[in-house]
């Protein structure tokens, strides 16, 4: 009798205070590459995410999730706190620390990794754990195929963004009247590259259009004069590089040595919108084309955008005020869902707020993005994407398509190097 008591009144006291207890505040873990080559893009990733945290934990006048309302309501106004690791575009290194933030920080959630390859292992720790682990711009297709229970991804993968280079050209043609019969393909050889080649070899098959020529090279290689002497002698008719940022530099130098000048070049992302890269390149890259999910020219359309990027630019670790581009633009729209999940979960349970991951359904009006919403599908995959494509024009990206989107005109055939001022 006096057992079945205790236990009772045990029962009976830890309810309320369970349901009473409210965290001060929310611990996150952060992974980006903020050494080595792309590090300039993993310190905008952070600089956005510290802005999104800072939106949330205070109160603005902005149409984001939460950012009307100071901390989470959900969870009686706590705040966000950020556990910041440099994975160093390692994946080892981001899988140990995905063990540490778990295990050691008692993060409730992981957020992260800009690479393909980092964001694989640390995700598969996250898994492990049963811990969420949002991604919002690594864009390898298979991180979506692998059957994770707790892996979501806001943006595009490769697989949207290529089809969405493939639409272009046969809109392109159509509404140019030109014919584009061949294509070369070039990449990096880590997940993102492989991943990347792949899936626009298959669309070249089924658009009918010839791979003229696909190779691999070591990623952070130190020379292309082979593989870009290879493109020269092929001449294929579109030129399609998956490289990040020192990659990127070296093919635009080692093309201008060997003066070689694809008609076209539509780039997947990575090292073409990197600041770094547009900065030093200049006018070496007027006319190149990349792939994205977002471009400062839709301000007209996307009103958000504006005073978001403002707050950008004030940021302290952004010392010469530099706008936001896509893979930042990507950070703050993924934490503010991951955020928004967390508030509605009312819990900083694991199990929780994947379920209430699962049920989001961000509206577009409540996005910097030009998609329709976030709502995942079962693979953990946002359904709402929409990619454009970008091309330098005049020293800055324009948007070109989808047409109904342009803010400016299609530059075809690209200029060659001596054109260039």
């Amino acid at each position: 009798m006096t057992r079945m008591l205790v236990v009772t009144f045990a029962v009976l006291c830890a309810v309320p205070a369970f349901a009473d207890a409210q965290p001060k505040d929310v611990v996150i873990g952060v992974t980006y590459p903020l050494s080595g080559p792309v590090a300039q893009v993993g310190i905008d990733c952070v600089n956005a995410v510290k802005l999104a945290a800072e939106i949330v934990n205070g109160k603005h006048d902005l149409a984001l999730p939460l950012a009307r309302t100071e901390g989470l309501p959900g969870l009686g106004g706590a705040k966000l706190r950020l556990v910041i690791v440099d994975n160093q575009g390692k994946p080892e290194v981001g899988q140990a620390d995905a063990e540490r933030l778990i295990t050691q920080e008692k993060v409730s959630a992981l957020f992260g990794a800009y690479y393909s390859s980092v964001t694989a292992t640390a995700s598969q720790v996250a898994e492990r754990y049963g811990v969420p682990f949002l991604n919002a711009e690594s864009s390898s297709p298979t991180l979506t195929e692998r059957g994770f229970k707790w892996f979501f991804r806001t943006s595009p993968h490769d697989g949207h963004f290529s089809l969405a280079m493939f639409d272009f050209m046969k809109d392109l043609e159509k509404r140019r009247g030109v014919k584009i019969k061949t294509l070369g393909i070039m990449h990096e050889d880590t997940l993102f590259g492989a991943d990347s080649a792949k899936v626009q070899e298959e669309l070249a098959r089924k658009s009918g259009y010839e791979v003229a020529l696909k190779m691999a090279y070591r990623a952070k290689t130190t020379s292309l004069d082979a593989e870009v002497g290879k493109l020269k002698a092929a001449n294929p008719d579109v030129f399609l590089p998956t490289s990040y940022t020192s990659d990127a530099v070296l093919y635009v130098k080692t093309a201008k040595t060997l003066d070689y000048v694809p008609r076209m070049l539509i780039s997947q992302d990575a090292g073409w919108v990197d600041p770094a890269f547009v900065q030093e390149m200049k006018s070496e890259i007027e006319g190149h084309i990349t792939r994205s999910p977002f471009a400062l020219d839709l301000q007209a359309k996307k009103p958000l955008i504006r005073p978001v990027n403002e707050l950008f630019k004030k940021q302290k670790d952004n010392p010469g005020g530099r706008d936001i581009s896509e893979a930042p633009t990507r950070g703050i729209t993924g934490y503010t869902v991951l955020v928004d999940a967390i508030n509605r979960a009312k819990s900083t349970n694991p199990e929780e707020i994947r379920k209430a991951l699962v049920a989001t359904n961000v509206p577009p009006d409540q996005l910097l993005m030009p998609w329709t919403g976030v709502r995942f599908d079962e693979k953990g995959q946002n359904a709402g994407i929409r990619a454009i494509l970008q091309q330098m024009q005049k020293g800055a990206y324009a948007t070109i398509w989808p047409f109904d989107l342009a803010a400016a005109d299609v530059m075809y055939p690209l200029p060659g190097f001596k054109e260039k001022k």
